[in-house]
C-alpha cells in the first residue's frame, strides 16, 4: 500500500466509525471507487484498533468508574448507576456477538455489494432522520431501562449489514426509545467497545493464516485512525445538540443515490 492509500483509508475509518454513516461501507467503497486493490484483513484490523484506542481514551474515566462499579456489584452486591450501565453494555453486546458468529459468511459475501450498501444507506438514513425528528428525546443515560437496552442491542445486529452503520442504528433505536441525542450517542459509543473488540478478535485469528504482514501500514493505519476517531468523537458530541442528525441523513441520501446511479 502507498502512504496515500494508508492515509485516506485510516482517516476515512477514523471519521466514519462513530458517525452514523457506516465505516464498513466506506472501507468497502473507497477501494472500489478509486480502483485501489483491497486493503486486506490486516489493515482492517489495524484501523479498528485505532478506533478502539480513541473511544477508550476519550471515555477513560467513565470506563474506569463502570469497571469499578461492576466489580462492586458482583463482589459486594453494591449497585449504582455505573454498575447498571456496565451490565447494560455487557448484556447489550451479546446479540451482535452471536449474530457475527452466525452470519459472518453472509456478511463477508453477497452483502458487501455496492447496491446493498446503497439500499441500507438510504433506508436506515431515513429511519435515523425519523427517529431524531419524532423521538421525544427526554431521557438521559441515568434513566436508561432494560427496555432501552434490549431494543438497542438487537438493533445493533442490523449493523452487520454494510451500510447500516453500527453507531447509526444504535442511535436510531435510542432516539426512538426516548433517549436524548447525547444519551443515545454516548451509549452507542460505549457499546462500540465490546463490538470492536469482538470483531477485531475474530479478524485477528484469521491473521494467523497470512504469510506476511506489512507492519509499516499497520502502524500508520492504527495511529492515523486513532487520531481522527478521537477528533471525530470530540466534535460530534460538542456539536450534536446544535446540528442534530440532519447533516448525516442528507449525506446518506446523497451517497445512496450516487451509488444507485453508478452501479445500477
Amino acid at each position: 500500500m502507498t502512504f496515500i492509500q494508508i492515509f485516506v483509508l485510516a482517516v476515512v475509518q477514523g471519521f466514519t466509525e462513530f458517525l452514523p454513516i457506516s465505516s464498513s461501507a466506506h472501507l468497502i467503497l473507497v477501494p472500489v471507487l478509486s480502483e485501489w486493490p483491497d486493503q486486506g484483513l490486516a489493515f482492517d484490523v489495524a484501523v479498528h484498533v485505532g478506533s478502539l484506542t480513541a473511544v477508550v481514551s476519550y471515555f477513560f474515566k467513565d470506563i474506569r468508574n463502570m469497571i469499578i462499579a461492576w466489580f462492586g456489584s458482583v463482589v459486594k452486591k453494591e449497585h449504582s448507576t455505573e454498575s447498571k450501565l456496565a451490565w447494560a453494555i455487557i448484556i447489550g453486546s451479546i446479540p451482535v456477538g452471536l449474530g457475527g458468529l452466525l452470519l459472518h459468511d453472509l456478511v463477508d459475501g453477497v452483502l458487501r455489494h455496492p447496491l446493498v450498501i446503497a439500499g441500507t444507506t438510504i433506508g436506515f438514513g431515513l429511519l435515523l432522520g425519523f427517529s431524531d425528528w419524532f423521538g421525544k428525546r427526554v431521557q438521559d443515560l441515568q434513566q436508561i431501562s432494560w427496555g432501552h437496552i434490549i431494543v438497542i442491542s438487537f438493533a445493533q445486529v442490523l449493523a452487520l449489514v454494510p451500510g447500516t452503520s453500527r453507531s447509526g442504528i444504535t442511535m436510531t433505536a435510542g432516539l426512538m426509545m426516548g433517549l436524548t441525542r447525547q444519551a443515545a450517542a454516548r451509549f452507542s459509543f460505549f457499546l462500540s467497545i465490546p463490538a470492536i473488540l469482538m470483531a477485531g478478535g475474530y479478524k485477528s485469528l484469521k491473521l494467523l493464516e497470512l504469510p506476511s504482514v506489512d507492519w509499516m501500514s499497520i502502524f500508520w493505519g492504527t495511529v492515523l485512525s486513532a487520531i481522527t476517531a478521537y477528533i471525530c468523537i470530540f466534535f460530534f458530541l460538542k456539536l450534536l445538540d446544535r446540528m442534530g442528525m440532519l447533516p448525516f441523513v442528507i449525506y446518506r441520501l446523497v451517497l445512496g443515490i450516487f451509488l444507485l446511479y453508478v452501479f445500477l
